[in-house]
């Protein structure tokens, strides 16, 4: 195989993110920066840092200096929902003055004094494990979880008290539980007063939710992994909101939980806090102030929308003035909101708010959905880009002073620049690795909805020179993009195509950034459109390309990107040949209550929509090969998934493989797995590949 480093590569450095710097705090001031990074390309361990922006000198706060840490069951699950993949200082918080850093380690609190000039970190005799510590604005304590109990400890060490004790083994206090960490990107569940004298705090009682259990059959004597898992149309955990005081007392946050049983996100800058709140069929949004001296809430802006109201990153936020922050779908645009008013303009669909600095406010936005922008608004110049070339941007700003993350289709990683308030642009070093192989990325757009396209043939291709089979390499989902104006987002890709085919990527309806209607287009139907869409953006390459062999097209993905390309060799077996389908959800019953039942509605209520997004019924049609491959220690789309459709594809005599992988977790984070995956999958593709060529007049297919 050509390129065979790259797999090795690819898995080594966690996918080019390690060395790479991310997780940045700007001090109020704007002239500090504190990140997170490890100390080389291929190095797990994350180290903390900071930066002095003025002399650009960056300075290593704390190196945990050893990958042998073992997690604590709530520390690993965090880490599984936030995709985390390094080991060592994963998250952290600072004061609101950023001149001291809370982590958690190895189970226990550290504490990094910033202004110390030996740059002092020292452990806290907080009680273990201890998960999620977040110092108070004025860094005299750290709130922290442990044993499901909110606790909160002194920044000298000398106190450790319980804040809120669980009532029974069910419940916790202060962290999300499952489909909000999994399914609304919500990874908090305890946020401190300005003051630091109160804090809103999450409880989570899971005594409703239906049990499952994960076994490791390599390790027949490993008692099974017990998780609450509520499926679709199952129980959710009952969540509530409390003001709880650090010197003691609290008060029940009151709101109509049985109409509003999801708390999407919360905040609490101002002097009274906001809840988001969504009701079970996700219709309808309300963002709640909370008076925090009785629990009371009021509306202070209600959502609806005949499908769903989409969570948008970063809001609800205030302005330093109070003004409140918010996204709203208007004319098919996603479009920023402050205080009610519209002030982006329509055709830019606001992806995510990154905060607020005084009156300003962050964010990234599209006006083409293959790049994305870093902008800014504040009432004197409204809403202006702050880096919008081609690529693909993400920022933090205070102080006046902006970190800006670029990517894009010219040069390989991301690019750090620190843009100063005065005007200076400092460099953050990064030392993520160099790819061995470059993309060669044609981008184009398919059929009428301009599907997003990209093109990748091996490297030396002469156009004419022979017919390529074709690889589909989808995600195709609403949760992520594929095709994005950045080099390194196509690096398997390119792999893929050295060995041998012509890879094609395409984003069909339903994927972000492209406004509402786009991504509704896959309501009640979650199967039907995104297949369409890749058949389209297949026939549209072909047509710009005679090389692509028609007659030897296979499709791979995971996750969404594998329930496609299992749902692409059952349903279309006339276009797609062959199949390497990962993690994929082919019982669409089987997956959590938020994410399907925003898609589908509630089972009980429209049942012919899980069954037209669902492939068990599908079995009888296979006659393609098929290679479905999943991680036994999966608790986001269970294995079960694969373990169903693979005994109905038995049970009506059709072969097929299957690749179970025995203590891999959806992210797929073992190097060698990881890397050896890659490997297997292209060689089943030229295997199977090899057999067919395009169909003659008749349909009929003709073997080499």
């Amino acid at each position: 195989m050509n390129n065979p480093s790259l797999p090795l590569q690819y898995a080594r450095t966690r996918r080019f993110t390690l060395g790479r710097p991310r997780s940045f705090t700007l001090s109020p001031d704007g002239g500090r920066v504190v990140f997170l990074r490890t100390r080389g390309g291929q190095d797990p361990v994350t180290c903390l840092w900071e930066m002095d922006v003025a002399s650009g000198r960056e300075r290593l706060i704390a190196d945990p200096g050893s990958t042998d840490e073992q997690p604590s069951q709530a520390e690993a699950v965090r880490r599984e929902r936030a995709r985390e993949q390094s080991v060592g200082i994963t998250a952290y918080s600072t004061d609101n003055r950023v001149r001291r850093v809370a982590y958690a380690l190895g189970g226990q609190i550290w504490l990094a004094d910033l202004d110390d000039g030996d740059g002092r970190v020292r452990p806290l005799p907080a009680h273990g494990p201890a998960v999620a510590p977040c110092l108070d604005p004025s860094g005299s304590s750290i709130a922290y979880v442990s044993g499901g109990a909110l606790r909160a400890i002194s920044t000298r060490g000398l106190t450790d008290q319980a804040l809120a004790v669980p009532e029974g083994s069910q419940v916790t206090y202060g962290l999300p539980e499952h489909v909000a960490a999994e399914s609304m990107g919500r990874q908090r569940a305890f946020w401190w007063a300005p003051d630091g004298a109160r804090l809103l705090v999450a409880r989570a009682d899971v005594t409703r939710v239906q049990r499952w259990y994960i076994a490791d059959p390599a390790d027949p004597a490993r008692p099974p992994v017990e998780i609450a898992y509520p499926a679709a149309g199952t129980a959710n955990a009952d969540v509530s909101l409390w003001i709880i005081d650090v010197s003691g007392g609290r008060v029940a946050v009151d709101w109509d939980r049985r109409a509003f049983e999801y708390v999407t996100a919360a905040c609490w800058s101002g002097p009274e806090p906001l809840v988001v709140v969504q009701s079970r069929d996700q219709k309808t949004m309300r963002v709640l102030s909370v008076d925090p001296e009785t629990g009371a809430t009021a509306v202070r802006r209600q959502d609806t929308d005949p499908c769903w109201v989409q969570i948008v990153p970063g809001v609800p936020a205030l302005t330093a003035g109070g003004r409140l922050v918010w996204t709203a779908d208007l004319n098919d645009t996603r479009r920023l909101l402050i205080d009610d008013v519209p002030v982006t303009p329509p055709g830019l669909n606001v992806r995510e708010v990154l905060g607020t600095d005084g009156e300003t406010v962050l964010f990234t936005a599209s006006a083409e959905p293959t790049e994305t922008g870093l902008w800014t608004y504040d009432p004197d110049t409204g809403s202006v880009p702050f880096a919008d070339g081609p690529g693909v941007h993400h920022g933090h700003r205070r102080g006046g002073t902006t970190v800006v993350v670029a990517e894009s289709l010219d040069h390989h990683g991301a690019h750090i620049t620190v843009h100063g308030g005065q005007g200076q642009e400092v460099p953050i070093t990064s030392f993520a690795e160099t790819p061995v192989l470059t993309p060669r990325i044609e981008l184009l757009r398919a059929g009428e909805h301009e599907l997003r396209t990209a093109v990748l043939f091996p490297a030396g291709h002469v156009p004419g020179s022979r017919r390529l089979p074709v690889l589909m390499d989808p995600y195709g989902g609403p949760a992520a993009q594929r095709v994005q104006a950045a080099r390194d987002r196509f690096l398997v890709s390119q792999w893929f195509a050295d060995q041998g085919f012509a890879v094609i990527v395409a984003d069909g309806r339903g994927t972000p950034g492209r406004g509402w209607s786009w991504e509704r287009a896959i309501h009640g139907d979650r199967a039907s459109t995104a297949l369409a869409d890749q058949v389209t953006a297949l026939h549209e390459a072909a047509d710009r390309h005679p090389d692509l062999d028609l007659g030897r097209v296979g499709i791979r993905g995971w996750s969404f990107g594998g329930f496609l390309a299992a749902l692409a060799v059952l349903r279309e077996p006339e276009v797609f040949h062959a199949a390497v389908a990962g993690a994929g959800v082919y019982d669409q019953r089987l997956y959590d209550t938020h994410w399907s039942e925003r898609f589908l509605g509630h089972p009980a209520d429209d049942p012919a929509a899980y069954d037209r997004s669902s492939l068990i019924d599908d079995a009888p049609r296979l006659r393609r090969p098929l290679m479905l491959i999943h991680g036994l220690a999966d608790d986001n789309v269970n294995a079960a998934h694969t373990f169903r459709l693979s005994s109905a594809l038995t049970a009506t005599g059709r072969p097929h493989t299957v690749l179970p992988l025995p203590n891999v977790t959806h992210m797929t984070p073992q190097v060698k797995i990881a890397e050896k995956l890659l490997i297997v999958e292209a060689d089943f593709f030229q295997r199977t590949l090899s057999t067919f060529r395009a169909p003659d007049r008749a349909g009929g297919e003709a073997m080499r």
